[in-house]
C-alpha cells in the first residue's frame, strides 16, 4: 500500500491533484493505481508551522510519499508586505515537513517551489541550473528565500541520509478553488473577482500597473498530472520546472482582455500606472520536463481560463473571497 499525503490539500492545486485522481481512468498514467491511498489534509487538521502537530499528523496517516504544497502564499502586494512573515512562515512549515518525513522513513516528498526563487538578474529563458545565481526580486524576496532554502535542505537531505527529496517549480498557477481574495489573490483570481464586483456593481475595474509585465500561466489541473508524473516517475533531487513553453507568455493587459472576453463584461477597464508592477518577466523552460517525460497536452489558455471564470460564477458563495471571512 502506497499512502500519498498531500498537503495543502484543500487548495488550488491541492484540490487539481484530486480531481485528476479521481476523474483519470484507474491505473492509467494519471489516474489512481491500485494498492494507492490518497490523503488531501489542510491546516484545520495541523498546523504545520508547529513541530508536535505535525509529527501527530505523520503518526496518523503514516504516509509513505508526501507532496508538499502547504505554504503560505499571495500575490504582489501581500508579499510586499509581509516579507518577514512570508520568510519565517514558510522556514518553519518546510522544516517540519522535511525532518519530520526523514525521522519517519518516508520514502519520496516531492515539495512545490516557484519561478519566483529564480534571480532577478538573469539570463532568460530560466531553467533548473539558474536558482541560485543570484538574489531574487526584492518584491517577494521573503517568501523567495525560503522556498529556495528547500531545494538547499534537499540536498543536504540527500547527501547524508539519501533521502528521496526533490522538488517542483511550477510557473504561476490558476484554476477552480483558487484564492480570489483581493487583499492576497494572485493575478488571475483577483482579476476574476475584481471584473465580477465591476459587472455587478457598476463601479471601475481597476487593474494594478502598467499591464505591460509577462507571466507563463499553468493550469491547476494541467499542474495537477504533472505532480503526478513526478511523484511515480522521477526519482532525482535535481528540481523539474512544471510548465507551458517560455513562447507562452501572456501579458496582464492580454489576460485582462481575456478576463473580459470570458466574462462578458461590457465596461471599460482602468490600467492604474501608479501601483507596483513587479517583476516584468521571468520566462522558464520546460525542456527538461519534456524530454523526460515526452508529449502533454496542455489545456489551451482560453479555455482553462473559462473553466475557471466559470467555476468561481458557480461558486461565488464558498469561494475564496474574503468578503465572508473565508
Amino acid at each position: 500500500m502506497s499512502i500519498i499525503l498531500v498537503t495543502g490539500g484543500t487548495g488550488l492545486v491541492g484540490k487539481a491533484i484530486q480531481h485528476v485522481i479521481e476523474t483519470e481512468p484507474e491505473g492509467s498514467r494519471f489516474g489512481k493505481k491500485p494498492g494507492e491511498k490518497w490523503i488531501f489534509v489542510s491546516s484545520s487538521e495541523a498546523d504545520l508551522r508547529d513541530t508536535e502537530q505535525t509529527k501527530r499528523l505523520f503518526e496518523k496517516y503514516k504516509p509513505t510519499h508526501v507532496i508538499h504544497l502547504a505554504a503560505i502564499v499571495g500575490g504582489l502586494y501581500i508579499n510586499m508586505k509581509c516579507k518577514l512573515t512570508f520568510l519565517r512562515d514558510n522556514i518553519l512549515i518546510n522544516d517540519n515537513v522535511l525532518h519530520t518525513a526523514h525521522l519517519t522513513g518516508t520514502q519520496k516528498v516531492i515539495s512545490c517551489l516557484s519561478t519566483c526563487v529564480f534571480p532577478d538578474k538573469v539570463t532568460y529563458p530560466l531553467d533548473e541550473t539558474k536558482i541560485h545565481l543570484g538574489l531574487p526580486h526584492e518584491s517577494n524576496f521573503g517568501y523567495s528565500h525560503a522556498k529556495r532554502l528547500v531545494d538547499v535542505q534537499n540536498r543536504a537531505y540527500k547527501d547524508q541520509f539519501g533521502c528521496n527529496f526533490t522538488s517542483a517549480i511550477p510557473t504561476s498557477i490558476f484554476g477552480p478553488h483558487d484564492n480570489f481574495n483581493l487583499e492576497s489573490a494572485h493575478v488571475i483570481p483577483a482579476l476574476i473577482h475584481k471584473c465580477y464586483l465591476a459587472q455587478n456593481n457598476g463601479t471601475p475595474f481597476i487593474v494594478g500597473g502598467s499591464g505591460k509585465p509577462l507571466r507563463q500561466f499553468i493550469y491547476s489541473r494541467d499542474l495537477a498530472k504533472l505532480f503526478i508524473w513526478q511523484l511515480r516517475e522521477y526519482d532525482d533531487v535535481e528540481p523539474v520546472i512544471l510548465s507551458v513553453g517560455e513562447d507562452q507568455e501572456v501579458s496582464v493587459k492580454e489576460l485582462t482582455d481575456a478576463i473580459v472576453k470570458a466574462m462578458n463584461y461590457k465596461g471599460e477597464y482602468i490600467l492604474d500606472t501608479t501601483q507596483a508592477d513587479g517583476q516584468f518577466r521571468k520566462p522558464a523552460s520546460n525542456k527538461k520536463l519534456l524530454s523526460l517525460m515526452g508529449e502533454f497536452r496542455f489545456t489551451p489558455f482560453d479555455e482553462a481560463l473559462q473553466d475557471t471564470v466559470q467555476w468561481f460564477l458557480n461558486n461565488y458563495e464558498n469561494a475564496r473571497t474574503g468578503a465572508r471571512g473565508t
